[in-house]
Parts: C-alpha cells; sequence; structure tokens
C-alpha cells in the first residue's frame, strides 16, 4: 500500500505539492480514525439503550408509541 499523501497548495502561485505523511503524522491519522470509530460505537449504543428503554416504558405502559404522542401533544 502506497504511504498516505498530503497535498500543500499555495494560493499566491497555484503550486501544488504532494508529500508523503511522517510516520508521527499517519500515527496521528489512524489515532483519529480510531477516536472516530470508538465515538460511533458509543454514540450507536447509546441511541439502541434510549431506544430500549422507551420500548420498555411504552410497554409497561400499555400503550402505544401513537398513543403516547397523541397524550403529549
Amino acid at each position: 500500500m502506497d504511504k498516505p499523501t498530503k497535498v500543500i497548495i499555495n494560493c499566491e502561485t497555484g503550486e501544488q505539492e504532494v508529500i508523503e505523511l511522517t510516520a508521527e503524522e499517519i500515527a496521528e491519522l489512524e489515532a483519529a480514525a480510531a477516536q472516530a470509530e470508538a465515538d460511533r460505537i458509543a454514540a450507536e449504543e447509546e441511541a439502541n439503550a434510549k431506544a430500549t428503554a422507551k420500548a420498555d416504558l411504552l410497554e409497561k405502559l400499555g400503550i402505544t408509541e401513537e398513543e403516547a404522542k397523541l397524550l403529549l401533544s
């Protein structure tokens, strides 16, 4: 696999320079990707927990989601 690169553009001249990332930059990129994935998983788990709690409450009350919306409107 090719090493990741970055593009540096001089806005005054329009000159573009493609540079390979350093090992440190690659490590930072991988760490950021891992953190983003962990954040996505945490958000998904939180959403699932809220949906489960909502469904459990509706079942406990013996009403449907539509009926709950009518009560709260």
